[in-house]
């Protein structure tokens, strides 16, 4: 997906969204979507892309603009994102529409943030870019914020909290709707 960030990649993720409704495995009305890093980002993009197809995401250490980590990063990473996206000053459009706070304003499902405070390559005001605009929107929404944690969870007692967030999250937005599914 080099220089298509958010393109073939959403593609394939709406598929299989796709797939699991045609092969009835997921009511198309209760699914989810979750991921970290890239696919934390991934996560946000296809909520805001597509937000009826969704009812309940999760995003840990996700993108939210890349315009912003591109002037906020260090060099090595600038130069990964040139090397993988583009370059931001001679194709902005691109980091513009394939960002998801460009979309956010269009998230309709429930939502979990999950963000290291000390993360160097998505710094938390990735994060708070995205609280601020679910804040606007009114989309449903919990933020939380691991202290001393970077890019991912290094500590046990934050993989377990995480881990425990991510399914009672999933698990309320997604069985109620799952329950009504299969009792059909």
């Amino acid at each position: 997906n080099r220089r298509d960030w958010g393109g073939g990649d959403l593609a394939d993720v709406m598929a299989g969204v796709d797939w699991l409704a045609t092969e009835q495995i997921a009511d198309p009305k209760s699914i989810g979507i979750t991921g970290g890093s890239y696919g934390g980002y991934m996560t946000l993009y296809a909520l805001g892309r597509h937000p009826d197809r969704f009812a309940a995401g999760v995003s840990i250490v996700g993108v939210v603009s890349w315009k912003s980590l591109f002037d906020t990063t260090r060099g090595d990473l600038r130069e990964y994102l040139i090397r993988e996206l583009g370059d931001a000053a001679k194709d902005p459009q691109l980091y513009l529409d394939r960002s998801p706070i460009t979309h956010a304003k269009k998230i309709r499902a429930a939502l979990l943030v999950l963000q290291g405070a000390n993360d160097p390559r998505v710094p938390k005001s990735e994060a708070l870019q995205l609280v601020a605009a679910l804040e606007a929107s009114g989309a449903p929404y919990e933020y939380h914020e691991y202290a001393n944690e970077g890019h991912g969870f290094s500590r046990a007692e934050n993989r377990i909290d995480a881990l425990r967030r991510t399914v009672d999250w999933l698990t309320k937005y997604l069985t109620p709707l799952m329950d009504r599914y299969l009792a059909d």
